[in-house]
């Protein structure tokens, strides 16, 4: 029983009805081995007094917590797979177990999951979460918060003692189920389910769901679909500008994987950047590269016109349009913020912050493969010149491909200086997450069942985290 008076329980999914969710069962494992639980981020829902027996029983067994939700939910939702409609998705692996109050704020956060068994939804999957896969989960979500991404965070990581196959990597593999904390679960591809089986009173109930929720400044909009629109255009820019600035390939921008909140979720086939390259992939299996890292604010809009066509059928289209004509403004906006908040400095004018982002991206595209995307900005942080021009990049950024930057930057103040007294800054590089580390991070794991180097790097990132002082917004 969770003891913190910090605890509030909120469940609502379960108002909206039978059309939008599936009572399940979560499955039973052989094993509940605790492989990582993130305090840090349940102590901001008063679950971190847990302790791990609760904890298994909580998140290992998915006995329900006090006053929520009784029996688990699996979403019911449809949505463009690489462009092609799929009206056969849903919660295939996972659900919805329980809804709470966040701490400060009081946002309706989600506790969903990842691996727990087969559902309605689960076509020809096991229903399962391969370990691997919840190991690289737990580390994207760490290193994106860190660098002030809106994000899911990984809550929990239980190995379940089954052996997976899988054709994408070398089976038997270990499976795990993972649980997630994220402030909405709702997608783009639940109004899309609602929109194909022409139901506009449903889309109506869940615009109003929204709203009431995650949007209550909206309640008495005349128009509530394109205000909701242009409110969840404006998180979606943010969310796509924070990608761009953090060098992040999420891999998969399916419809389904885009929430109403404007939060990254769903973490397969990701890569960071190791250096600059706008026609970077991260799933193999993206041979066109619809997914690539350059194109992703436009693919976040062609995922937005596909909500739009949705809510076109209880809403005024006009007003429509003009909230997702809105979108270029917002994105472009909250990139030149992204990119500031990223190099550490206190904005001057909207004129000149706009001419320092593209220097910054020019200087990446000039650097070439010499240059990694992540030490650039942990160089110059809060421009620091001096330090960028001692440290193992000192070459580089003397070449007069970088001119154009250090004349922008020479401008800047520091946004809170008092952060580059951190120690993590007198250190010559900065915090990664590039593949060949996620992947030696595994082989331990694999080989040896050897978890130093996973907690280990978890541990150098809440550093990094700590020390940039990035609130994702």
């Amino acid at each position: 029983m969770p003891a913190s008076p910090l605890y509030r329980p909120d469940p609502r999914v379960s108002e909206l009805g039978g059309e939008f969710a599936d009572p399940v069962a979560a499955a039973a494992f052989p094993e509940t081995i605790l492989r990582f639980r993130n305090d840090r981020a349940a102590r901001t829902v008063g679950l971190d007094t847990l302790t791990d027996a609760e904890w298994i029983a909580h998140f290992g067994r998915f006995e329900p917590l006090p006053g929520n939700l009784p029996t688990p939910l699996a979403m019911r939702y449809h949505g463009h797979q690489f462009r092609v409609y799929n009206p056969d998705l849903g919660d295939g692996r996972g659900f919805t177990f329980a809804q709470l109050r966040e701490t400060g704020t009081g946002r309706l956060m989600d506790l969903g999951t990842k691996g727990t068994g087969q559902t309605p939804w689960s076509r020809q999957g096991d229903g399962r979460l391969t370990l691997k896969g919840g190991v690289r989960e737990a580390l994207a979500t760490a290193m994106l918060e860190a660098l002030g991404v809106p994000t899911s965070r990984t809550l929990s990581l239980v190995e379940t003692g089954e052996a997976l196959m899988r054709n994408d990597e070398p089976s038997p593999t270990r499976g795990a189920a993972m649980v997630r904390l994220s402030h909405s679960h709702i997608r783009f591809g639940s109004f899309q389910r609602h929109a194909y089986l022409q139901a506009p009173q449903r889309i109506t109930r869940l615009t109003d769901h929204v709203i009431e929720l995650y949007y209550p400044e909206l309640a008495d909009e005349a128009d509530r679909p394109g205000a909701l629109l242009r409110a969840v255009t404006a998180k979606a820019a943010a969310l796509a500008a924070a990608w761009m600035a953090a060098g992040f390939v999420h891999g998969v921008l399916n419809t389904d994987n885009m929430n109403i909140t404007g939060e990254s979720f769903d973490y397969g086939p990701y890569r960071f950047l190791p250096y600059n390259d706008p026609n970077f992939t991260a799933a193999y299996f993206d041979s066109t590269g619809l997914y690539a890292f350059g194109r992703q604010p436009e693919t976040v809009f062609w995922n937005l016109q596909q909500l739009a066509a949705c809510l076109a059928l209880v809403g005024d289209q006009d007003a429509l349009i003009a909230a997702l004509n809105t979108f270029a403004g917002e994105y472009h906006r909250a990139l030149t913020a992204a990119v500031l908040r990223r190099l550490g400095v206190r904005s001057r004018s909207e004129a000149e912050d706009v001419e320092l982002a593209k220097a910054t991206f020019q200087a990446f595209a000039g650097g070439g493969t010499a240059l990694r995307w992540e030490p650039l900005f942990f160089d110059w942080f809060g421009n620091g010149e001096a330090r960028a021009l001692a440290g193992p990049r000192a070459g580089l950024y003397a070449d007069e491909g970088f001119a154009e930057l250090r004349r922008r930057l020479g401008s800047y103040e520091a946004e809170r200086p008092e952060r580059l007294a951190d120690p993590y800054f007198e250190g010559p590089e900065p915090q990664e997450l590039i593949y060949e580390e996620i992947e030696a991070i595994w082989a331990s794991i694999a080989e040896a069942d050897d978890w130093s180097a996973f907690h280990a790097k978890l541990a150098a990132i809440e550093t990094a985290r700590k020390a940039y002082g990035l609130a994702a917004g």
